[in-house]
């Protein structure tokens, strides 16, 4: 393993759309609504927010290495501590500088939007870093996908329609919870596929808590209620129906591919939906 490979599949570049997809559609919401658009706010606006989910993916890896979360035999895709591709000590400072990264994005992105700015750069450092760090971490336990709908929907969203138009929307609320939900998929379809090597680790996760029978309806709610709001948006929202017989075959192959690596195919089509809804809604916006 090279290392370049190595920091490249420790970032897990497969589901880092999950962190694109609202500023993408934030963005295409604020040209639908108030006619603006600012490349360069846009464009440090991806770049801070894919650094984050970088920087909390490397954390991630070291913390659940260190943890001793991740061992061998475990049906995930391979991870860099704990394969001994690098050392956990390196991918911890990898992480750092990811978030230092994306604080120099955000310095930028404050003189542009002021203060609601710095509370949702510095909410999103602190929560990346509280994923998989401290004495209490997320990731260990029941709200993980709570923090997924938080910072990769709704704060990621209605702050980058904030940077185009320096004001809030009801409909950027509303669309970073259906995406938020959706990326919070993402993590569902992980932590039911470890569900009893995090039991045995001490992971509380939601998916522990709940049992296998009932993470699947959960699932199950995550990616198709989305669909039942999107009746209610008017004529924006019929370009991302077309996504719903791909969702109604992901909830089928969860519900009846056993736990094993083959989740890990679902979860890198669960992020790729999340992106397809928010480009054909974009779309949408763009075309009525």
């Amino acid at each position: 393993m090279s290392p370049v490979l190595a920091w490249f599949l420790a970032c897990r570049p497969k589901t880092l759309t999950v962190s694109l997809s609202p500023v993408l559609l934030g963005s295409a919401l604020a040209w639908h609504e108030a006619g603006r658009f600012l490349p360069w706010p846009f464009l440090a606006a991806l770049a801070a927010a894919c650094l984050i989910q970088i920087g909390t993916n490397l954390f991630n890896d070291a913390g659940d290495f260190l943890r001793g979360t991740d061992q061998a035999g475990r049906l995930g895709p391979r991870r860099a501590s704990a394969e001994g591709w690098l050392a956990p000590q390196a991918v911890r400072r990898g992480g750092a500088l990811a978030f230092a990264l994306a604080f120099l994005c955000g310095i930028y992105l404050v003189v542009h939007g002021g203060w609601p700015i710095v509370a949702i750069g510095l909410a999103s450092l602190a929560a990346g870093w509280a994923y998989t760090g401290g004495r209490w971490p997320i990731a260990y336990g029941p709200l993980g996908e709570l923090f997924v709908i938080l910072f990769f929907g709704v704060a990621a969203l209605a702050g980058s329609y904030y940077l185009h138009t320096l004001s809030w929307s009801l409909a950027a609320l509303v669309l970073g919870v259906l995406l938020g939900v959706q990326a919070a998929a993402v993590i569902t379809v992980n932590n039911y596929r470890d569900l009893e090597g995090d039991a045995q680790s001490g992971k509380r996760t939601l998916a522990v808590r709940l049992g296998r029978r009932a993470t699947r309806w959960f699932y199950a709610g995550e990616m198709l209620l989305p669909y039942a709001v999107l009746l209610g948006l008017g004529a924006p929202g019929r370009l991302p129906m077309l996504l719903l017989p791909f969702s109604a075959w992901l909830v089928w192959q969860f519900f009846h591919t056993p736990p094993s690596a083959a989740f890990n195919r679902i979860l890198a089509m669960t992020a790729a939906l999340q992106l397809a809804f928010a480009l054909l809604f974009a779309l949408g916006l763009t075309i009525f």
